[in-house]
């Protein structure tokens, strides 16, 4: 029986071995893969070129985003809705397509129109509760404002150098509650622009 024993326990052993090899050899490959995938990519890597500003505003509305519409292009004309309060409702024309209107009906609609080629590189603005004032600054040193002066002051402005305002996002009902701003890349290849 003993010698029964000793037997099974270095089979045991011999495969607890075998495993263990095979675990740190496994181990081992996977690393040496992942390096080379990271030397592999970091030579074709592109620089970041996304970021985010926001979300400036209340907590009411419902969310709206205009991620599909930059699809269309850059963004070449905006119109705006305010009353003497509150910016009201926001629509934006994303190369020759205006997305929805998103807020209420009250108030005034101005409409503003980019040059060819022109870019909003920064967005200020105030908020309390609701969205009260928007200002909208070109690489063109064009200056476009909208809405009364008052409430807690933002100043939203793409991360990465270079890039521009590619859509909007936020939270509206029967006013703008929040918005968003989101910086990239100008669209070099646009098919529904008219180029």
């Amino acid at each position: 029986m003993q010698g029964f024993l000793s037997v099974d326990l270095g089979r045991t052993q011999a495969r607890t071995a075998r495993a263990a090899d095979t675990a740190m050899m496994f181990c081992f490959t996977l690393l040496a893969l992942l390096c080379c995938g990271i030397f592999v990519t970091s030579g074709n890597a592109q620089p970041r070129s996304s970021s985010y500003s926001g979300e400036y505003g209340g907590g009411g509305g419902k969310r709206f985003s205009h991620s599909g519409n930059q699809l269309d292009g850059p963004i070449t004309a905006i119109r705006v809705r305010v009353n003497r309060l509150y910016i009201v409702g926001l629509q934006v024309r994303y190369g020759k397509e205006w997305s929805n209107y998103v807020g209420g009906s009250s108030g005034d609609l101005e409409e503003i129109f980019l040059h060819p080629g022109e870019s909003i590189t920064q967005a200020t603005g105030k908020y309390k509760y609701y969205l009260r004032r928007l200002v909208f600054i070109t690489d063109k040193h064009r200056y476009f404002q909208f809405g009364k002066d008052t409430g807690t002051s933002f100043n939203a402005a793409p991360l990465f150098p270079g890039t521009i305002l590619r859509y909007f996002s936020g939270r509206s009902g029967s006013v703008i509650d929040a918005i968003g701003f989101h910086w990239d890349n100008y669209p070099h290849s646009c098919p529904n622009c008219g180029k």
